[in-house]
């Protein structure tokens, strides 16, 4: 059964910095790409980030460029966003996600879900 488990979320306050962690299982983890997407109350998912099976193509969204980053361990099958200097438009459910080939904003392209975990920022 294909699996993938978001951790690392919670309340922090504007300025800190969470890690979320994703780990993945019953699946070749190294044969996919994994995006983390958010989607905050009342407005629409948006794809945050993208690492390619290499590790080597990242994307990032506009609004987390500088602030965020993306790694891989594929020895432990996980998926990590460090998330720094956080502000409150970063409050949402964050969710990673699983496809192959490359990398993409498209949620809908993406084949494998997490069940979504909290991130909130108070100001």
């Amino acid at each position: 059964e294909v699996q993938l488990v978001e951790s690392g979320g919670g309340l922090v306050q504007a300025g800190g910095s969470l890690r979320l962690s994703c780990a993945a299982s019953g699946f070749t983890f190294d044969d996919y790409v994994i995006g983390w997407f958010r989607q905050a109350p009342g407005k629409e998912r948006e794809g945050v980030s993208c690492i390619s099976t290499s590790g080597l193509g990242i994307n990032y969204a506009d609004s987390v460029k500088g602030r965020f980053t993306i790694s891989r361990d594929d020895a432990k099958n996980t998926i990590y966003l460090q998330m720094n200097s956080l502000n409150p438009e970063d409050t949402a459910v964050y969710y990673c996600a699983a496809k192959r080939t490359s990398c993409t904003g498209y949620g809908r392209l993406y084949t494998n879900w997490g069940q979504g975990i909290q991130v909130t920022v108070s100001s």
